[in-house]
């Protein structure tokens, strides 16, 4: 088994069995409390223009997402897992455009299995990737952490890939910390940025044991987020 880990958003990677795409602060999060919602899919775009035009043709989805971490006009919801944590979507579509781990992911599809995840749900997804690889001969796995410079995706990046190789040689409450103290956090705690919730960073470093992963199907035109039941 091959694991390299990238860092960014924009990587040209060669193809491989499987690919993890992280955004702690906030996409995946974000998703991954959607789905505890029960949202049914979330599509990925990489532009604002392209979410206005499938909410036109899909008035009842939602759109979600940000640019510069700030909310988009028009948007149903922006990239706060504590607000769409309090938000009734169930059921719902959502449509998500962010500046990292979106576009990452979209640049991250030429792989058999491709995954998506945050802190939130990094242990329930590596556990999950590591019985996959187990069923794949040499298996070659990416695990992309989508902020191209920030400690805590890189973080949650070495811990899931410490799980899949079964050395656990990370612990989370390391990972935690990185990611409380990475630079990506710091205007969570800045009372002139208010527009950034500090709630939500205590979102992004709550490890929830999961029965389900986020896995991405590229089958039906627009890469869209599912839950996989495990």
């Amino acid at each position: 088994m091959k694991i390299t880990i990238h860092q960014g958003h924009q990587h040209q990677l060669e193809p491989s069995d499987i690919n993890i795409v992280i955004d702690v602060i906030r996409a995946f999060t974000v998703a991954h409390y959607a789905f505890r919602g029960g949202v049914k899919e979330i599509l990925l775009v990489k532009e604002v223009s392209q979410a206005v035009r499938l909410k036109e043709q899909y008035p009842n989805c939602l759109l979600a997402g940000e640019v510069g971490g700030l909310p988009i006009k028009g948007f149903d919801l922006d990239n706060s897992p504590r607000n769409v944590s309090t938000h009734n979507m169930f059921g719902k579509t959502i449509v998500q455009k962010t500046t990292n781990g979106v576009k990452a992911t979209l640049n991250a599809l030429e792989a058999n299995d491709v995954f998506v995840t945050g802190f939130s749900n990094a242990r329930s997804t590596a556990e999950y990737v590591k019985k996959l690889a187990a069923q794949i001969d040499d298996a070659v796995i990416n695990i992309i952490a989508s902020h191209p410079d920030g400690d805590d995706d890189l973080a949650c990046a070495q811990y899931m890939k410490s799980i899949i190789e079964g050395v656990y040689s990370m612990k989370a409450e390391e990972v935690v910390k990185r990611i409380v103290n990475c630079r990506a956090a710091e205007k969570f705690f800045d009372e002139s940025q208010p527009e950034f919730d500090h709630d939500d960073i205590y979102f992004c470093i709550k490890e929830l044991p999961e029965e389900f992963v986020m896995r991405v199907d590229v089958g039906r035109g627009i890469p869209r987020i599912l839950m996989v039941t495990l």
